[in-house]
């Protein structure tokens, strides 16, 4: 069993999930990589090299599949020191007045109860490493948006992060919440060239995992330059 901390990382296939699997990987991390079809993470296992990865599918929206993945993590590492609850997706535009209520379900389901499942099935191991929390939230998370479903969901997850630091007082288990702004990945339909980049926003994650036991990051809002004007 490798002496490794090893990282447990939902929404692992692509963009943010994906870089952070891989910057960790050269910091030799332990990698639990989960998404909802393997196909993507097992080409990310092999470039990455399988000693030290384990890809699991997995629908953040159910929580027993979620039990699963942490006592497949457990069972293939011994323990988990740090969890990355990474898995969002995007909405629909209409806004309020027409935006398609299902498309809102699955915001919900995702966004916010899958980041809940995620914590409530990995705490008991992370409480016995006193290990690391990561969430990803959103810059949209802490503005306004017109009519954003998707906005007042990452409003949740701040608060999910803000309510776990204090629940985690006095266990050792570190939370922090990564707060970026848009980040040029798969989540959108054309390429966005002032944006953040999934390397950007992993190079936080890995940052804050990088700190000593007594230095607890609680946020990071991480934000691409604007453009220079003329």
């Amino acid at each position: 069993m490798s002496s490794s901390r090893t990282l447990l990382i939902t929404g692992a296939s692509t963009g943010i999930g994906a870089a952070t699997a891989r910057q960790a990987a050269a910091q030799n991390f332990n990698l639990v990589l989960a998404a909802r079809s393997t196909e993507k993470l097992d080409q990310l296992a092999k470039e990455l090299g399988n000693d030290n990865v384990r890809t699991f599918a997995c629908d953040v929206t159910d929580y027993a599949a979620q039990e699963k993945l942490v006592a497949n993590a457990v069972e293939a590492f011994g323990s988990i020191d740090a969890v990355f609850a990474n898995a969002g997706c995007g909405g629909e535009p209409g806004g309020f007045s027409g935006a398609p209520v299902e498309s809102w379900q699955r915001i919900v389901n995702t966004n916010i109860l899958g980041v809940a499942y995620t914590l409530r099935a990995s705490l008991a191991e992370l409480k016995k490493a006193r290990g690391h929390v990561i969430i990803t939230g959103s810059i949209a998370g802490r503005t306004v948006l017109k009519g954003s479903m998707y906005s007042a969901s990452k409003w949740a997850v701040s608060a999910i992060g803000y309510n776990l630091r204090e629940e985690m007082r006095g266990t050792g288990v570190r939370v922090t919440l990564i707060e970026p702004g848009m980040v040029d990945t798969p989540f959108f339909d054309d390429p966005k060239p002032d944006a953040l980049r999934p390397d950007d926003v992993a190079r936080t994650v890995l940052f804050a995992l990088s700190q000593p036991p007594h230095i607890d990051i609680g946020e990071l809002v991480v934000l691409p330059t604007p453009p220079i004007e003329g």
